[in-house]
């Protein structure tokens, strides 16, 4: 006699019979949801002064989601083919949006954005390069640890995106495209002595950038100071940590945050993590946390359970992409890191970076629905080592040749 196996929920049937992964599909639909909620709580005071109207950045907000859903919908369907054909063309966009933006914007101050600051090019870039990435690292196979081969034309690809995103100048979307490449790389099996060049070469390159700029040096400043006296602290991140402190365990409940109200810059953007610390208390916060740790573990999972080797880099890159922008975000207004800027997936306002996180999101349960229906690829089992023993190629084993066949 066979043990009784585990009854499903009718919900999850329904999921699985759609072939996603219903925990990643569900644990996005309830970060998106909490975010709406969070969006509407820290914008309606900022909605008021700028349009005399408390609910116009969450409708906005709404609409930016309508359009980040459809997207999602037809990145989570799109034959894999389709990126393989098309990568380069998509990068190429980029690259011109990214040029055109730092023509239209000529002249003095910030020049990331179209229509207002509705449309931001180095948005889509990152998501862009990751699928660029991943369809070129297949191409080049076991090659790719080849110095001349995969290894300097990799370094060519990111320097032109980074160096077009640095004119902008935006220094922590460089650096996050610096560092989801590099762990794209890790992930395709490069050598370690690739890997640590590259490690040492970013950071250096980072420092660089960070004292090529005055805004960069004024954070990096603000930044050590902070370490050593927190009344030292920039004005964003003391405010932040004042927020946090008002909000204590429990939280001083939603919709009654006071640093709203004109003291901490951007509370519907950069700094909605601190809003929701002061409204819901360190219990808000770990459950914020918890939900970004959740998404990376089963955007890994079925990532790395993928037949094709496409799946995998471009489900973890997508997967190391959104998480890596959440911990900078959480980071920043804890103080733990120099001063970045960057949106908090799912949660900040704002229309380029939520339609091309949903857009990412897309990818990867596109990814975790062909890993249910196509077959796992031979000799490539457990994908990711975490000792010596399983080598420097435990990732690279799944060549061009073991592709299957029938893969749409």
């Amino acid at each position: 006699m066979f043990p009784p196996q585990p009854m499903e929920s009718s919900l999850t049937r329904r999921l699985r019979f759609l072939g996603f992964d219903p925990w990643l599909l569900l644990l996005v639909a309830v970060m998106i949801t909490f975010g709406l909620v969070m969006v509407y709580s820290a914008s309606w005071d900022v909605s008021w002064r700028l349009f005399q109207d408390p609910n116009a950045l969450f409708r906005r907000q709404v609409t930016n989601l309508a359009v980040g859903l459809a997207a999602m919908g037809v990145a989570a369907f799109i034959p894999l083919r389709l990126l393989r054909k098309y990568a380069l063309h998509l990068i190429v966009i980029c690259i011109l949006a990214l040029m055109a933006v730092l023509v239209v914007n000529a002249g003095g101050g910030p020049r990331r954005s179209f229509l207002g600051g509705s449309v931001q090019p180095s948005e889509l870039a990152k998501l862009a390069l990751i699928v660029y990435l991943a369809v070129w690292m297949e191409s080049k196979g076991e090659r790719l640890i080849e110095w001349g081969y995969g290894f300097l034309p990799l370094m060519v690809i990111i320097g032109i995106i980074g160096g077009l995103i640095m004119m902008q100048p935006d220094l922590s979307a460089v650096l996050t495209v610096a560092a989801v490449a590099l762990g794209m790389f890790f992930l395709a099996g490069a050598r370690p002595s690739q890997y640590a060049l590259v490690s040492l070469g970013s950071g250096v390159v980072g420092y660089i950038l960070v004292w090529l700029t005055s805004t960069g040096r004024q954070r990096w400043h603000d930044y050590l100071a902070g370490l050593v006296d927190i009344e030292e602290a920039s004005y964003h991140v003391q405010h932040s940590l004042q927020a946090f402190y008002s909000g204590g365990v429990i939280g001083r409940g939603l919709g009654a945050s006071r640093e709203k109200f004109g003291f901490l810059p951007a509370p519907h953007t950069d700094s909605i993590f601190a809003i929701i610390g002061e409204e819901l208390g360190l219990i808000g916060a770990l459950l914020v946390l918890s939900l970004f740790f959740l998404l990376l573990w089963r955007g890994f999972r079925s990532s790395l359970q993928s037949p094709e080797r496409l799946g995998m880099l471009l489900g973890t890159g997508v997967t190391f992409w959104i998480t890596v922008e959440a911990m900078v975000n959480m980071s920043v207004l804890l103080g733990l890191l120099p001063f970045a800027g960057n949106a908090l997936p799912f949660f900040s306002f704002g229309g380029s970076s939520l339609v091309t996180t949903l857009a990412g999101v897309g990818l990867l349960l596109n990814v975790s629905r062909r890993s249910a229906i196509l077959p796992a690829a031979k000799g490539y089992d457990a994908v990711i080592g975490v000792g010596w023993r399983h080598g420097r190629r435990s990732v690279s084993r799944l060549g061009r040749h073991t592709r299957p066949r029938r893969a749409s």
